[in-house]
């Protein structure tokens, strides 16, 4: 059965009878929702406490978009995003802090700073030392799938089978983190929902998530108002709500653990909802009211 926890610099961030909300922060000019309202770190961190009441268990940072098409920053650039940030959060909440990052530099530095979960889009094949920077620091990360880069990944992606490629794919790189040193414990998977995929590919991902239940542990997903959503629904970037709610509900019944979101008061309510009709979250300590 799959994990319902994970563990960060020697803590353990457990799931509780539902699965974890990841509220993000993207201190960014170009990220595709919300570039540019949270680019000054005192908008940053108002934003991440905001989340934090409305439910976060997690606040995840980014400095760089990785949205399609977006180009790569300086590691100065990025640095200068979101260590204030972390620095202004770190003691003033008790939810772990994440930072979406493929820059070993920068991992460090916020691990340094206070940050105990990595999430690396590129699954720590961009920079050679980001795995031991993470084994070092005892970090959590995250592994996600991406076909190609952010500036080429939606020219064209192909699969013969999405869902089992992604599934060898995450379990190669899982591989590799343990070769690392980095804790098996410390590893979440996440199977790229958005990152060189067509719309049919993302649905067949997002369908067939219980086959990733086979790599025993926990699976983050990013729905959150993507493109694939957008043509489904036929809505604008800023009215994918009700779309990405269903997109939740519908990860949650098929194994997700952690929910990546911009608009946590609206997603806790769904994935509560999801979970409570669910026995794999029923038996994993969620109470019943009549």
């Amino acid at each position: 059965m799959t994990q319902h926890w994970f563990s960060a610099k020697g803590r353990e961030i457990h799931c509780k009878g539902r699965p974890l909300i990841m509220g993000v922060v993207n201190v960014t000019s170009d990220s595709f929702y919300d570039g540019g309202r949270y680019v000054e770190p005192e908008q940053a961190i108002a934003h991440a406490l905001e989340l934090i009441e409305q439910g976060a268990d997690i606040i995840d940072v980014g400095g760089e978009s990785t949205r399609p098409g977006a180009h790569s920053i300086s590691e100065q650039d990025e640095l200068a995003h979101v260590i204030p940030v972390v620095k202004g959060l770190v003691h003033r909440v008790s939810v772990p802090i994440s930072i979406d990052t493929t820059k070993s530099r920068v991992a460090q530095r916020a691990l340094d700073s206070g940050a105990s979960i990595i999430n690396d889009v590129s699954a720590l094949r961009q920079d050679s030392e980001m795995a031991s920077v993470i084994a070092r620091f005892d970090a959590g990360v995250v592994l996600m799938h991406r076909q190609g880069s952010p500036q080429t990944m939606q020219r064209s992606p192909h699969y013969s089978n999405v869902v089992g490629e992604v599934v060898h794919f995450l379990e190669e790189r899982l591989q590799n983190a343990l070769r690392a040193g980095i804790a098996r414990t410390n590893i979440i998977l996440d199977p790229g929902f958005g990152f060189g995929k067509l719309v049919v590919h993302n649905l067949d991902l997002l369908d067939g998530l219980c086959a990733f239940a086979a790599l025993n542990r926990p699976v983050m997903v990013g729905l959150s108002r993507k493109a694939f959503i957008g043509k489904v629904v036929e809505r604008p970037v800023e009215h994918r709500e009700w779309g990405t709610a269903a997109a939740v509900a519908l990860a949650v019944d098929r194994g997700a653990h952690i929910v990546r979101v911009h608009d946590v008061a609206m997603m806790i309510d769904v994935v509560k909802m999801a979970a409570a009709l669910n026995p794999r979250w029923s038996s994993c300590g969620q109470e019943h009211d009549a």
